[in-house]
Order: C-alpha cells, then sequence, then structure tokens
C-alpha cells in the first residue's frame, strides 16, 4: 500500500519582517511557518505567510495596461485602477519600460523619474527592492528620490536639529534593563503597543518586547498609560490610564514641565550646563510674552483631564525615577515636531536624561528591538550606489510633488522646488496604503505619463500602475536577513521556484541593465550567491570580536543563522555626554540639548517656532471642525498583518467584521448613532467615506474611533476620484498635509470624521480579485 505523503521541513530557515521562520513543504507549496526555536514570543502573524505566498492575487506574468499598450505613455491616465491589463512576455514588458526612461531621460532629464519607491518589502538585505531599484536608476543618470519615513519623519528632522542625531528616535535608547533595574515610573505618550513590536525593518529572529516588559512591571515600575486607547498598554502592566483628547499631548507636556517649574521641583543644575535655551522656554511656560500662562488650567480646558491629575502626575514625575516614552504615532500629526520636543523639554526640565532608568525615549512602542540589550555590530548590507540627481522631496510629499510641479516648498531650512515627474517607477512598496487622503493621491497618480510597478500581488498600486512586474517573495529567492535591531543574522534559503512567472527584482534590472549597456556596471560581475556572499564578508569583516566570531559565509550558510551575543551592559542614552560633557558634547550648534533652537527659529517658519509650542492642529476635537464631524480618527498599525501586507491572509480575514475592516468605538458614541457590535458602519468626512465594521469597546475614549491602515483600497467605481471604500481602508479619510515646513512629515492622525450605521445591501468585497486580463 502506497504511503501518505506527510508535510516535511524544508531544509532551511526563511525570514520576515515579523519573524523568522522554518517553512513546511508539501507537494512543492509552503503549508505552515514554523517559528524559529530561538524566539520566545514568535508573531502570530507567521501562519498567514502560506496563505498569501500562493493566494489567488499574485501577479502571475508581466502586464501592461490597455489604453498604454493601444495608444502610447500618457495617454487614458484617468482609466489607472478602472481599465484591464493584457499579459505581455518578460522582453516586451522590458523593452517598453526601456523605452520609457530613454525617453524621459532625453525629453526631460533624470530628475523627471521619481524612484522614491517607499515600503518594506523584502526583509532580505539583497533584494531590497529600493535599493536595487535606485542601484539601476543611479546607473543610467539618477532620479528624483525621497528622504525620511512616514514612520517618524517630523520627530526625525527634530531630533536631528535638537539633540544632533537620530539615535534617539531610532535607537539604541535606554535599554529595558535598565528601566527595570533603575526606573520607579515609566509614562507612556501614546502606550507601548505590543502589536507594534511584532515587526521591525529587516526582520525579527527574537521578540523580547513583551518579555522585558514583564521584567519591568515585575521589578515593582509603576506605568502610566497616557493615550485614548486603553489597550495600547498591555493588560499586565496594570498602568493607570488617563485618556485625553489626541492632539493635546503638547499641551499636557507643557503643562507638565510648567507645575515642575512654578513648585520648584526642576533641576535648575542640569538645565544650566546641559542645555541651552532654556530662560526663553521658561518665558513661554510663564506666559512672559503671550499673557497665557501653560498652567495644569490652561492644559485642563484643551485635553479635558483635570488640573489636580496633571499637577498630581508632574509631583510623582519629580519624586521617581523617571522614563518617558513618546510613541511614533504622535508626531504622525499637524505640528508631530511639537510632542517630541516637548518631551524632550519635559525629561530636561526632570534633569533625568543620562541617568540609569531616566530620561526620555521615542518609539518604544512602535517596533520591536529599540530598547533591548543588543551588542553593537554590522549588518550586511547592499550599497545603495550614487544618485547624480540632487533632487529630493520629504517622503510624505508625493502627491504634493505630482500636482505641483515646478512649484517651490520648504524643508528643514531648505528652499526647494518640487520637479517635474514624468515617470513614477515604484518597486517594493505600495502608497495606496500608507499615503494619506487616496483621492487627492489618485488625483496626482494621474499626472505622470508612465507608471512601473513590480509587485508579487495585485494591490492598489498595482492596479493604478500602466507596466506591471511580477515580482517574488522571500521564499522564492536566495537572501540575507538581518537587522540593526535584532541579534540573529538568518541564512534566507528559497523554498519554492517562483510563482508564475515572478522574478526578483536583481534579476529584473539586470536585465534592464543590458538594455542601457550598463549589466556589467550595476551587478559589478556578481551572481546572486556571490552577492550574499560579499555582503555577509563586508560586515564580517567589520565586527568586533570581541562580541562574537562570525564565521566565513560557507559555514554561516550550511548552519542557517548567526546569533551575536546580548550586550553585557545595558544602554543608557546620553550617559557618556552626561557623565562628560566637555569631552562628550552633542553634534548641536551648542553641543547641549536644544530646548531652544536658533537654528529653527532662523528660519521664521510659524508652523514650528524655535522651541516647543502649543499650535492648534488643522482638525481636532477642539476645533470649529468637530461640529460638522465629532470623531477623532486614529489610525494604528494592524495587529493582524504588517502594514498592507497578508490583508488577504488567514490572520487579518479572521479579524474582519462583515468582510470589512474593524472599527472600533466608544460603546456610548455607538448608542447616539444606533449602531451595535458587528454592524456595517459608513464613515466619511469632506475627503471621502468607507465601510467598516463596528466593534464596541470602553477601552477608548468616547469621541474617538480607530481603524488600522492596511486594508486593501477596494473602490466601489475603480478608478473613480470620491466613490465609496468598500473595505475600510481609512486613508481615504486622512489629511494629506506636511507636519511643518521644518519636517514635512504626515499628518495622518489629524482626522475627524462621522460615522453612521449603513443601510441597505453592502456591496461586495473585491479587492483580492485580480484584475481582468
Amino acid at each position: 500500500m502506497k504511503s501518505e505523503k506527510k508535510p516535511r521541513p524544508a531544509p532551511a530557515l526563511n525570514h520576515s519582517h515579523w519573524g523568522t521562520f522554518e517553512p513546511v513543504m508539501l507537494d512543492g507549496r509552503v503549508t505552515e511557518a514554523r517559528p524559529f526555536a530561538r524566539d520566545p514570543d514568535p508573531s502570530p502573524l507567521l501562519s498567514s505567510i502560506p496563505d498569501a505566498l500562493h493566494h489567488a492575487s499574485r501577479v502571475a506574468q508581466p502586464a501592461v495596461r490597455a489604453g498604454f499598450l493601444e495608444h502610447g505613455p500618457g495617454s487614458t491616465r484617468d482609466r489607472r485602477g478602472s481599465d484591464r491589463y493584457v499579459p505581455v512576455t518578460w522582453d516586451r514588458a522590458l523593452d517598453l519600460i526601456a523605452d520609457e526612461l530613454k525617453r524621459v531621460i532625453r525629453d526631460r532629464g533624470n530628475h523627471a523619474i521619481y524612484a522614491g519607491s517607499y515600503g518594506w518589502a523584502s526583509a532580505g538585505r539583497f533584494h531590497h527592492a529600493r535599493t536595487q531599484l535606485q542601484r539601476f536608476l543611479g546607473g543610467i543618470g539618477g532620479f528624483t528620490g525621497a528622504r525620511d519615513t512616514y514612520s517618524n519623519a517630523a520627530g526625525a528632522v527634530l531630533v536631528k536639529n535638537v539633540l544632533g542625531s537620530l539615535h534617539a528616535m531610532n535607537g539604541p535608547g535606554t535599554s529595558w534593563k535598565s528601566i527595570a533595574d533603575h526606573a520607579d515610573l515609566v509614562v507612556m505618550f501614546g502606550g507601548v503597543p505590543t502589536r507594534n513590536t511584532q515587526v521591525t525593518p529587516g526582520g525579527v529572529g527574537e521578540h523580547t518586547t513583551r518579555g522585558w516588559l514583564e521584567k519591568v512591571k515585575a521589578a515593582g515600575v509603576e506605568f502610566c498609560n497616557i493615550s485614548p486607547m486603553r489597550d495600547d498598554a498591555a493588560s499586565f502592566l496594570d498602568a493607570e490610564w488617563i485618556a485625553p483628547r489626541p492632539h493635546s499631548d503638547t499641551a499636557l507636556m507643557l503643562a507638565l514641565a510648567h507645575t515642575l517649574i512654578v513648585e520648584g521641583l526642576h533641576d535648575a543644575d542640569f538645565l544650566a550646563r546641559y542645555c541651552t535655551g532654556f530662560n526663553r522656554f521658561r518665558e513661554y511656560l510663564l506666559g512672559t510674552g503671550d499673557g497665557l500662562p501653560k498652567s495644569a488650567e490652561w492644559a485642563a480646558g484643551l485635553s479635558e483631564i483635570s488640573a489636580d491629575k496633571i499637577r498630581g502626575l508632574a509631583r510623582k514625575m519629580a519624586a521617581s525615577r523617571t522614563f518617558i516614552n513618546v510613541n511614533w504615532s504622535l508626531q504622525r500629526g499637524d505640528h508631530g515636531e511639537q510632542p517630541v520636543w516637548a518631551a524632550i523639554a519635559l525629561a530636561a526640565v526632570l534633569g533625568q536624561v543620562g541617568l540609569p532608568g531616566g530620561g526620555f525615549g521615542f518609539g518604544y512602542g512602535s517596533m520591536e528591538g529599540l530598547a533591548t540589550m543588543l551588542p553593537d555590530m554590522p549588518v550586511p548590507t547592499l550599497p545603495p550606489g550614487r544618485n547624480p540627481v540632487r533632487s529630493f522631496i520629504p517622503v510624505a510629499r508625493i502627491a504634493d510633488l505630482l500636482l505641483n510641479p515646478l512649484q517651490p516648498f520648504q524643508y528643514n531650512g531648505q528652499d526647494l522646488v518640487y520637479p517635474d515627474i514624468d515617470l513614477v517607477y515604484w518597486c517594493g512598496g505600495n502608497p495606496f496604503h500608507h499615503h494619506q487622503d487616496l483621492n487627492r493621491l489618485i488625483r496626482a497618480w494621474r499626472r505622470p505619463s508612465t507608471i512601473v510597478v513590480h509587485d508579487p500581488w495585485w494591490t492598489a498600486t498595482a492596479r493604478h500602475a500602466d507596466i506591471v512586474l511580477p515580482s517574488t517573495t522571500t521564499l522564492e529567492r536566495d537572501d540575507i536577513g538581518a537587522s540593526a535591531r535584532d541579534r540573529f543574522i538568518i541564512a534566507m534559503k528559497h523554498a519554492i521556484a517562483p510563482v508564475g512567472d515572478a522574478r526578483d527584482d536583481f534579476a529584473i534590472f539586470s536585465d534592464l541593465a543590458d538594455r542601457f549597456g550598463t549589466r556589467e556596471s550595476f551587478t559589478e560581475g556578481r551572481t546572486t550567491i556571490q552577492w550574499l556572499r560579499h555582503i555577509y564578508e563586508a560586515a564580517r569583516e567589520h565586527a568586533n570580536r570581541h562580541v562574537a566570531e562570525w564565521p566565513a559565509f560557507d559555514e554561516f550558510w550550511s548552519r542557517g543563522y548567526l546569533e551575536i551575543p546580548e550586550a553585557s551592559t545595558p544602554h543608557i542614552l546620553f550617559e557618556e555626554f552626561r557623565m562628560n560633557l566637555d569631552a562628550n558634547p552633542l553634534p548641536t550648534p551648542s553641543g547641549r540639548i536644544e530646548i531652544f533652537s536658533e537654528k529653527i527659529a532662523s528660519y521664521h517658519y510659524d508652523d514650528c517656532p524655535g522651541h516647543p509650542t502649543w499650535l492648534e492642529p488643522a482638525e481636532w476635537l477642539g476645533s470649529d471642525a468637530a461640529r460638522k464631524f465629532p470623531l477623532h480618527l486614529l489610525t494604528t498599525q494592524p495587529s493582524t498583518r504588517l502594514h498592507g501586507q497578508m490583508d488577504m491572509a488567514s490572520v487579518s480575514q479572521k479579524s474582519k467584521v462583515a468582510g470589512r475592516e474593524p472599527m472600533r468605538m466608544n460603546r456610548n458614541d455607538a448608542a447616539a448613532r444606533g449602531i451595535r457590535d458587528g454592524d456595517i458602519v459608513r464613515v466619511f468626512n469632506d475627503r471621502g467615506a468607507i465601510l467598516a465594521g463596528a466593534v464596541l469597546t470602553d477601552d477608548i475614549r468616547p469621541g474617538v474611533i480607530q481603524i488600522s491602515t492596511g486594508a486593501w483600497y477596494d473602490p466601489l467605481e475603480p478608478g473613480t476620484i470620491g466613490t465609496l471604500d468598500k473595505h475600510g481602508n481609512p486613508n481615504v479619510l486622512t489629511l494629506d498635509k506636511g507636519t511643518s515646513r521644518l519636517a514635512q512629515g504626515p499628518s495622518a492622525q489629524t482626522t475627524l470624521v462621522q460615522v453612521e450605521k449603513f443601510e441597505g445591501d453592502p456591496p461586495p468585497i473585491s479587492a483580492f480579485n485580480p484584475p481582468l486580463l
């Protein structure tokens, strides 16, 4: 009798932004992603990998939009999003792309090519889509690129000015061990949501945040969660919940600092020695210039948190070794620089910066690995090459770029001009997930003559492209997985042959480079495996042998992973600076923490003055706009997928309500609208409307709703501006405005809406059906 086939482990590991795993195979298909044995807290997202890998929404072969193919570049651009696609051969597709690149370069110059191509794409360091794209385009004359990230643009630009580097924003920050050993109180603006710590760019071999939080709690440290959502702090932390109105965090921080100063609880010696500009900030807090003290009573009117509560928290912070964390979500709003700057100033007023367990950090609940016991180690990385074109945009200003060619804009003290873009080349990302005000983006997306997209799946971005090339996933190619926030380096060996006619980006760009005579310079004469050996050995050469002895590449590739030991001592942000200011000044103009920045003040930006300031946002519950749209929409990262990745797969699909993205709402707000658990609701404002599924809860404050980002955009009338999104993509509703002229970051969290019960038969979901071919 013939024996029954059983699933068998593949002979290798693979890796993703949400964890390392072992693919299990049956009949040439991946049936399971088993968590890495060394991971103490693996992400449930791993179970979605087989679904996504083999899903019907995979792009099977190169395809060209029918209108583009029939009428040429620049034609029928209003049919992007609704047109059918024509399958073509790889040679035909690559010839079309090469011809278009040559046309644009000849007629307009390389600056007319936009290749910001922002996105997470692969966790692999060689098949890093954006780097592959930019290496290729740099070799044929360059492109207009993008700076900063959607994750923390406002904060990143701000801290580079007032702290001198990105370390405080991007890590390493003060270690959880230092907090466990020395802190008494952790005050979390925006909480530390563990849903976000499932992921980190470049991948995670070891999830440690939950374990460290448990250790910090067990050490007797108290937690205070300042957020409109109770579950932004894990329940086991038993955190005090303070739920202010969204966008009032800066006012709260200013009032806390005001209380410390007027009650003599501030550290005058620290402020005098380690900071510059405190007196200017003090005058603002006391209302010397505007006659408006930034007192607890003042902040109470903005935040709806009582003055007594604010003063009580300030006194508790002064009496404790206090660590202040600000989640990245706070700076993704209008004037998003201000809560970051205000937190730095508040920590300086307390005077605990650079002390064990004290000071401040950013993003500890925004991704994994910002505060773990990581040693200093190199990461194998593909060199990005040189871009001869100097033009760029702040990453979140893509719609402005396309809608306002040759118009001036300001960024971080620079007076710049938007280039006139005629070709967009997107590889490894999905702006129809992460950008704001999708109806505005669709208008902008119609401006270029040609849009090229590489994607494994028929995402909304692929459906709005002229030429679509099917790219492989990590399971279909060899790579190296590594992150500066993780102590494992993973040999990522392919488990299956490419699905359909997919190719990896390196192969695609190598063949495109042939059409420009640049293959040799693009590949540098190396195959994929030779590149993996090269970038690994380059990192190995720079590795500290006192930390770990790296094996040669062949041994690493055979073993499957390299584990770097934990650091022997916890990191303390600005410890060296505090211990010896003269020997370790900050890389700021003053060498100190800049509570007032002469440099920023010299820009004369009324939307970002020279010190932390309360500035009323464009939309919030304290504004006149709230009369028409009385609910504040918070768009959080999902717990069931990474951004929009794997939305079609099991974990994300099980979270849907009647097939729509869940919308969490306070029970009292729901009752006032006749909405019950499980109802389909229409969420809308003047920018658009979406359908979502109601989930009622007491864990969100009245006046606030929450919808995760990442539901695939699914318009009722594809290609039409202003049509209803059936599926619940909240970026149909969000505000597309720069945080300020300093950073020009995204303002997604600055969004007011109204909600009503949807009546009638809901339209079916079609986001995951491939387009007509």
